[in-house]
C-alpha cells in the first residue's frame, strides 16, 4: 500500500513511552500509522513480544516510520529518556 492510497486521517496520538513498552490507541478503521520520533531514540516490535531499551527495531530521534502492518501488535519503548512519539492514523 502506498501513501497515495490513504483516504482519510482518523486521528492523532502523542505518547511518551517509559521504561515499559506502550501499545497504540488505534482509532476504528485505521490501517496505517505514521510515527515520528522526537527527542530520543525509540525501539519498536510488532511480533507479539514487547521491545526493551536494548532489543527491537531502532527508530532515531527525528526519524519516521510508516507502518501498515497489524497495528494492534505494534509496541514502542524509549531507548533514551524523554522520547516522544507523534502518531497520525489513516484509513
Amino acid at each position: 500500500m502506498a501513501l497515495k492510497d490513504v483516504t482519510s486521517n482518523l486521528g492523532f496520538q502523542q505518547i511518551t513511552p517509559g521504561a515499559t513498552s506502550t501499545a497504540l490507541t488505534i482509532p476504528a478503521g485505521a490501517r496505517i500509522a505514521i510515527i515520528h520520533v522526537e527527542v530520543a531514540v525509540m525501539r519498536w516490535r510488532d511480533d507479539g513480544t514487547a521491545p526493551t531499551a536494548a532489543i527491537g527495531m531502532r527508530l532515531a530521534a527525528g526519524g519516521e516510520l510508516v507502518y501498515d502492518g497489524e497495528l494492534t501488535k505494534l509496541r514502542l519503548i524509549q531507548e533514551g529518556a524523554g522520547a516522544i512519539a507523534n502518531i497520525s492514523y489513516y484509513a
